[in-house]
């Protein structure tokens, strides 16, 4: 039996388009993507801007010291220091067209997800690397050949690799060794038809919560495919990304949005989401 929730408040609900939800040091982050900026929302809900760009911004996360890194879709991996946001590594040779979702390992290495076709002129989809950032701002080839590499997931000892393949209608698992090479690549779990997953975060129970943005729904899926909840949205809105956060990291926060990432249009309507629905099961491990 499928568990529905239909409790969700609005916590925000003017952004471009919402990215990238981490919960980090007890507040929520994330990038308001075509605004070229990130936020911090406090427990009042308020929008502080963390940092401000003048390019897309995406996939965020925290180095070892608390630097906090941020993609930048052309192509960078930047870093937010006191005089603002600089390249931390560039990735324009290995990502042609761009690069979107990241997570940053407890060890300082990050990897990176690339669309690895031209998602603005309709290119056709084609298999392309998943990428590492080294701690020295180095980059390499983490894995090879994932069909859209986008949210990720972190287990919480830090030994284990999820990464959502949009295209692919498949969350894939990897072994994380020491240096941070992946390795042991296998399908954790087959999405139901038309489920292309996006951003996604991890639970105490092993479920993974995952945004399904064609079929307007946010689901809690297991390893092997078994959908256990969903959270339906309005015709109209595609369920982006999400995390488990709040004091208790019961709070589910998810992104969502009446485009698909379109830069001028999402800008002109300024009507994504951020919205949120207490759950069950608290989060775990990252983001």
């Amino acid at each position: 039996m499928v568990t529905m929730h239909d409790d969700r408040k609005i916590v925000i609900d003017d952004l471009a388009f919402g990215e990238g939800p981490r919960w980090h040091e007890g507040s929520l982050y994330l990038s308001d993507m075509h605004h070229n900026r990130v936020l911090r929302i406090d427990g009042k809900g308020t929008a502080h801007v963390t940092a401000q760009h003048d390019g897309a911004l995406s996939g965020l996360g925290w180095l070892p010291d608390g630097t906090l890194l941020v993609v930048e879709m052309e192509g960078a991996v930047l870093r937010l220091d006191e005089d603002g946001l600089s390249v931390y590594a560039d990735l324009k040779v290995q990502a042609h067209f761009g690069v979107n979702d990241m997570i940053v390992h407890p060890a300082g290495w990050a990897y990176v997800g690339q669309f690895g076709y031209d998602r603005e002129g309709g290119g056709t989809v084609v298999a392309s690397p998943l990428l590492k950032v080294g701690v020295d701002g180095s980059v390499s080839q983490a894995a090879a050949d994932l069909m859209v590499a986008n949210g990720m997931i972190i287990t919480p000892d830090g030994g284990t690799l999820l990464v959502a393949e949009s295209a692919g209608c498949r969350l894939s698992a990897f072994t994380i060794g020491n240096d941070g090479e992946l390795k042991d690549r296998r399908v954790w779990a087959t999405m139901p038809d038309r489920h292309y997953p996006d951003g996604m975060c991890l639970d105490a129970e092993g479920g993974v919560w995952v945004g399904c943005p064609m079929v307007n729904r946010f689901v809690r899926v297991l390893e092997g495919g078994e959908v256990t909840d969903e959270i339906n949205l309005e015709p109209d809105r595609h369920a982006i990304a999400c995390v488990l956060g709040g004091i208790d990291r019961r709070t589910l926060y998810m992104l969502n949005a009446v485009t698909t990432g379109q830069a001028e249009r999402s800008r002109e309507l300024r009507s994504a989401h951020l919205e949120s629905a207490e759950v069950d099961v608290p989060g775990a491990g990252l983001p």
